[in-house]
């Protein structure tokens, strides 16, 4: 039976930090629980898999995968589903994710995560690929808020809107990236705090926390969505709103590229458990009747 993410902090696990999370002296600086990639452990034996049955026998798992291109017009990637249910059986996860998002056709496979248009006709074609997964895998799954570049032209409603109608239509629910909603709401000219609010707390059962770069040109600032960094003020005010409103979540400080020291990812776990308790504290209380 897979153990539920508890609403805390979390960390994208990366392989140099194998031992630190296993380290019993240091307990009081663990995460709550951890996420991998699932296409990293697509093999059925070697060292990353007996790290990961260690580190699955003391945290809950979340596996993100990277890998399924649901948006594609030809259909998800097959070959990556069915290595995905091998490993859920195997681990059983706590939660399993992927992305609002397409990176591949008939011919190639691409290494991003591109946009699709948010159509009708891509909702229902995107519902019924996360029916597919859901079927294979007999579980609900997160599908993640993109980081956008560009926005099509014959979009025939929000992203927000878009996402709110596929959790809906196709029964999954929602991975809500903070930092994505700062890149894109600074690149295609959105409202970050509309955003924000416009997400309906009860379709979120994850959030993730992460930095990005900054391009400057004549045009105005191009966020890139690298994960190389810690958070900005600007998303941890946007995280802070949200939990207002949504309360504590199961949120991953998710660290791709630059990958730190193991303190400096920890600080911002920490900062995520300050962020956390402060929302508590500040809740109203309600006098017992007596």
């Amino acid at each position: 039976m897979p153990r539920s993410l508890p609403p805390s902090g979390g960390i994208g696990l990366k392989s140099v930090h194998y031992q630190n999370v296993l380290d019993d002296a240091a307990e009081t600086k663990r995460p709550s629980w951890v996420e991998v990639h699932p296409q990293n452990y697509f093999g059925d034996g070697g060292p990353a898999h007996r790290w990961l049955t260690a580190i699955a026998g003391v945290y809950p798992l979340s596996f993100h995968s990277v890998g399924l291109s649901l948006g594609s017009a030809g259909g998800l990637n097959a070959d990556d589903l069915d290595q995905l249910a091998v490993l859920c059986d195997r681990y059983q996860p706590a939660m399993v994710s992927d992305h609002l998002s397409w990176s591949g056709n008939a011919h190639d496979r691409y290494p991003d995560l591109l946009p699709i248009p948010y159509t009708e006709e891509a909702l229902d074609h995107f519902s019924g690929e996360i029916g597919k997964v859901q079927d294979r895998l007999q579980r609900s799954i997160l599908i993640e808020n993109p980081s956008r570049y560009l926005s099509y032209r014959d979009d025939a409603m929000s992203e927000t809107d878009f996402i709110d109608a596929l959790c809906r239509k196709a029964g999954c629910g929602l991975l809500f990236d903070i930092n994505n909603v700062e890149v894109t709401a600074t690149n295609v000219g959105l409202d970050m705090e509309a955003y924000i609010d416009a997400i309906d707390p009860a379709i979120v059962g994850e959030i993730h926390l992460a930095g990005h770069a900054r391009e400057d040109h004549d045009s105005g600032p191009l966020l890139i969505d690298d994960h190389g960094s810690i958070v900005s003020d600007i998303s941890w005010n946007l995280y802070r709103r949200f939990i207002t409103r949504a309360g504590a979540k199961p949120t991953l400080i998710e660290w791709d590229s630059n990958i730190p020291e193991y303190d400096v990812l920890m600080a911002e776990v920490a900062k995520v458990e300050a962020t956390l308790a402060n929302q508590q504290a500040s809740e109203p209380r309600h006098a017992i009747a007596r």
